[in-house]
């Protein structure tokens, strides 16, 4: 499950997690935003690999959101060991959305 993360607890939660860190940055009015959560929710439960979800939002986080240059919403991160490792952003469908988190999924916690 998904846990919310705001700016006050962003560094322990993301940048000094033990495991890769899924951030998903999104709004209240943002349609494609309210699909992700249960769809990141399903991947995280069906990954080998452990990995954290959370998320954020954008306009009540403007300082995270002005940090990670935000042009889109929604944006996926992916964070490793305290680094920015993945952004994904500019999605115009769930299905197009859904194959870039497999990929993102896929390829980085391989490598963990």
């Amino acid at each position: 499950m998904s846990s919310v993360v705001n700016e006050n607890n962003f560094k322990p939660e993301v940048l000094q997690a033990s495991l890769p860190v899924l951030v998903h940055f999104w709004t209240p009015w943002c349609g494609l935003c309210r699909l992700i959560s249960p769809m990141l929710e399903t991947m995280q439960g069906k990954s080998e690999k452990q990995i954290k979800v959370v998320s954020i939002n954008a306009d009540e986080n403007f300082k995270l959101a002005n940090a990670y240059r935000l042009k889109n919403l929604p944006t996926i991160m992916l964070f490793k060991d305290g680094e920015l490792v993945e952004k994904l952003d500019n999605f115009n469908s769930r299905d197009r959305l859904e194959m870039a988190l497999k990929r993102l999924m896929n390829k980085n916690l391989s490598l963990s």
